[in-house]
């Protein structure tokens, strides 16, 4: 009977449902969105991960290619690949442009499919592709000696297609054609400039690859079916422990892209969680608001015979219509729109723009917003149970109260649900914890703030005071009135406003203003120390007055930390440190004799500039935090197959976004100089330079090393942060709409009551603008009062976020702020009026019968 009456009474319309079911379509389609794009992300990254990776295992190190025993371990464990990738420039003509170069062998794939299009007729690469020019694209291998393929943008910023001759070191070599699928390529991870391939040959040709070079050497393995990979990683790098060697393997054949797809999984799947929250108060508002409007039916129902279940059963299966509705809408949605996102971050990120079918992720998803939707409508339906058909006619005049009590038990249920679901599919539990108690404060703050307007409102309505304002303490402080409900959703959703307004602010701030000011107009790789005093000259005849830093440029691995006496050994350790990142891998190191700008002693002390004695370190004091590490501890690294130790001496905090030479170890003079090596060198010009004659200059005489121009660069990054913070914002614009549902249901939520009020008011000869001017006030007071609230509360989550997740200053413009802010009290008061008019229209005779 209950079904056949819902069903009977059910408008498909969604007359009073309509907030239910947007709030609950936005909720669940940023979840959907945001779990299948990181679920299709996953996928390919762990079903391609041979291909990304080039092989199923990896062994890379800096500055030397493998030796005899090394190469004949990795030759055991199966078929190998090798190659070495170092930055370089390639110049043609007067132009010239910074690229990855990459040599690769004969066996190059091993995995996966290499292929060029714009082949030259008469050019045959190592697997005898070639011959004739071909529009579209053919499989090709490492391309024969002397040659190469090159990326498309290296070829336009060179001005030459394939055919023309480049230079690239001491070699000229011929671009036989261009890149179009570079199977590993997203395994090579972020480069200065566009991809070059090579030979073997090639690269030697080049005379770039010197011993203690920046050049990586990197070895893929195609192993047997079944081989573990975690042992055979363990096992060679205990073998060969002190030479420096790193270990990826295909199931992590990206791990900057996995570091990437954690933290936008992070903060995306936050950002999807809060918009559901937002939606639920607007859910519940929603519910409340249809429930109160169907007050009349619910009394007949019961004086006609139906219990206070019938009732029940017959509102719930409408709430849950409508919830089905809003949901499956929501999830179809998600599901459209991850292609979209796909393509926003397809540089970065191994997605496919097609539309992915995830059925765990949709039913996350749904979980999620079938929770919300359960713990939100409670409260409203639990009440149309418990309450008389006398006390449903009466409570225009006397409100039942504590009913909010017996949902305790289900509501109760229903938050430890999202609580339980929240921590078993978050990334980091601690985190989703901090969210969660953080937004159950942040509710109960406002909901607080909410009682205490509603006293000072009801205390202040005696007071001789203006009849708007009078009228609006009135309105707020009333028995029955929404004050606690408007101010919690108002609060809520400005605050999102706001936090949402501080972190894009602080991120444009930073990339637009930040990097620029403090970033180098060239970096110098690969510069040999007996041509420091040469560049210097060559910088100044060009470029009067530029700032030249150098640093000297080594790589090495920590091998051992801790007491003297009580060393811990980095290959005995089950697991690294959470914070030691300097543990994992080769990491730069130099030398100096003064303490480096930007670097500023926390504890011990720096050595004398003329300091000849025992071998001695200064430590990130981050990593020395991480590690336990006290000052006389010991370091020991491997450089170049050589173990070398020395004591730690100073502890500092480093500016790492000051884009100068920062390591997170330098050595006191004579520690590790004696070791092959070059120099960095970076370039701040100033004044009106000839760019163009430097940079050609520099690359002529110094043709065996990389200058990096940054600008290019800085704008590659750009792009691919635009990128970032277009999917992120696309992500959050879902908890902006949602709050502005919430926003409009709150205030449409209070619009029944204000009917009677209003219609009181008429009675009584108020005029038609005397009660729009209360109206204004009384939204203008609730407006202010939060936008000021919600400042504070957004400030705090963006400083957060800012600090705590994406470790960048906190510098958000505070007039776009305040602006976003002004628009959202705006829009409250503007909405709150446009709402109010048909109850303003509303006959006090006809609406006295209808009540």
């Amino acid at each position: 009977m209950a079904a056949a009456l819902a069903r009977r009474d059910f408008s498909w319309r969604f007359r009073g449902l309509r907030l239910l079911v947007i709030c609950l379509f936005l909720g669940s389609g940023a979840l959907a969105a945001i779990n299948t794009l990181e679920g299709a992300i996953r996928q390919q990254l762990a079903g391609q991960g041979q291909e990304i990776l080039g092989g199923d295992i990896e062994f890379s190190r800096y500055a030397r290619p493998a030796q005899a025993d090394e190469l004949a371990a990795m030759a055991a464990l199966g078929q190998v690949s090798s190659g070495m990738r170092l930055q370089a420039i390639a110049v043609a003509g007067d132009r010239t442009a910074p690229v990855q170069l990459k040599s690769v062998d004969a066996r190059w794939p091993l995995y996966g499919q290499f292929r060029a299009r714009q082949l030259i007729a008469g050019v045959a690469d190592s697997n005898g592709a070639g011959g004739a020019v071909t529009a579209g694209e053919v499989t090709a291998g490492a391309p024969a000696p002397m040659t190469a393929w090159a990326g498309q943008g290296a070829l336009d910023r060179l001005g030459v297609q394939p055919g023309d001759s480049v230079k690239i070191g001491n070699a000229t070599v011929l671009v036989a054609g261009v890149i179009a699928q570079e199977p590993d390529r997203l395994s090579e991870g972020f480069a200065l400039g566009p991809p070059v391939i090579v030979s073997d040959q090639t690269l030697a040709a080049t005379g770039l690859v010197q011993f203690g070079s920046m050049a990586v050497a990197k070895y893929r393995i195609a192993l047997p079916d079944g081989a573990n990979l975690q042992v055979i990683g363990d096992t060679f790098q205990e073998q060969f422990a002190s030479q420096g060697w790193s270990v990826r393997t295909r199931d992590r054949a990206a791990p900057g892209a996995d570091r990437l797809l954690e933290s936008l999984g992070q903060f995306l799947s936050l950002v999807g969680l809060a918009a559901l929250i937002i939606a639920g108060i607007g859910i519940a508002g929603a519910v409340a608001s249809w429930l109160d409007s169907r007050r009349g039916t619910m009394a007949t129902l019961k004086v006609l015979g139906a219990d206070s279940t019938d009732v029940l059963r017959i509102h719930a299966l409408q709430i849950a219509a409508a919830t089905v509705v809003g949901v499956s809408a929501g999830l179809l949605a998600g599901m459209l729109v991850v292609p979209l996102l796909a393509r926003l971050l397809a540089d970065l990120l191994p997605v496919s723009g097609v539309l992915v079918f995830d059925i765990g992720a949709l039913a996350r998803a749904g979980v999620f917003a079938l929770l919300v939707a359960f713990v939100f409508s409670a409260p409203a339906l639990i009440a149309s149970r418990t309450v008389t058909a006398m006390a449903l006619l009466r409570a225009r005049v006397s409100p039942m109260r504590h009913l909010w009590r017996r949902a305790l038990l289900p509501v109760g249920l229903g938050l430890a649900g999202i609580v339980v679901l929240t921590l078993l599919t978050a990334h980091d539990p601690l985190l989703a914890a901090g969210f969660l108690g953080s937004t159950a404060i942040v509710l109960a703050l406002l909901a607080l703030i909410g009682v205490a307007v509603r006293m000072l409102a009801s205390s202040a309505y005696g007071h001789t005071i203006p009849l708007a304002m009078r009228m609006s303490m009135g309105a707020l402080g009333r028995p029955g009135a929404p004050t606690v409900a408007l101010v919690t959703a108002l609060g809520f959703g400005l605050s999102a406003f706001a936090a949402i307004a501080v972190i894009q602010t602080g991120i444009d701030a930073y990339v637009a203003g930040t990097v620029p000011e403090r970033a180098p107009d060239y970096f110098v790789l690969d510069l040999p120390r007996e041509n420091a005093a040469a560049f210097a000259q060559v910088v100044e005849s060009r470029a009067p007055g530029t700032q030249i830093r150098t640093a000297p440029a080594l790589r090495g691995a920590v091998l051992a930390y801790g007491p003297e006496d009580d060393m811990v050994r980095v290959a005995d350790l089950d697991e690294i440190p959470e914070g030691a990142w300097a543990l994992r891998g080769e990491r730069g190191l130099t030398y100096s004799a003064t303490l480096p700008p930007g670097n500023r002693i926390t504890q011990g002390r720096w050595w004398p500039q003329d300091y000849t004695g025992e071998a001695l370190v200064s430590i990130d004091d981050e990593l020395a935090v991480a590690l336990e590490l006290e000052i006389g501890d010991m370091i020991t690294i491997g450089l170049l197959g050589v173990e070398r130790t020395a004591r730690i001496a100073s502890f500092r905090t480093i500016e790492w976004d000051d884009f100068g030479f920062n390591h997170a170890l330098i050595f006191s003079p004579g520690s590790i100089e004696n070791a092959p090596h070059n120099l960095a060198a970076s370039l701040i010009l100033r004044g009106e330079v000839d760019r163009a004659g430097l940079l050609g200059a520099l690359v002529r005489q110094f043709p065996g090393s990389a200058v990096i121009e940054i600008g290019p660069v800085l704008g590659q990054a750009r792009a691919l942060l635009g990128n970032v913070g277009a999917a992120v914002l696309a992500a959050a614009s879902v908890t902006v709409l949602a709050g502005l549902a919430v926003l409009l249901g709150a205030i449409a939520a209070a619009r029944a009551r204000e009917t009677y009020d209003t219609i009181v008011l008429r009675v009584l000869g108020a005029s038609r603008g005397q009660i729009l001017s209360a109206l204004a006030v009384r939204y203008l007071i609730l407006a202010a009062l939060l936008s000021a609230i919600a400042l504070a509360l957004g400030a705090g989550v963006g400083w957060y976020v800012m600090t705590g997740m994406f470790d960048l200053p906190f510098r958000p413009d505070w007039l776009v702020v305040a602006a976003v802010l002004t628009a959202g009290a705006l829009t409250v008061v503007m909405a709150a009026v446009v709402a109010s008019l048909p109850v303003l229209r509303a006959r006090p005779a006809q609406a006295l019968r209808d009540l």
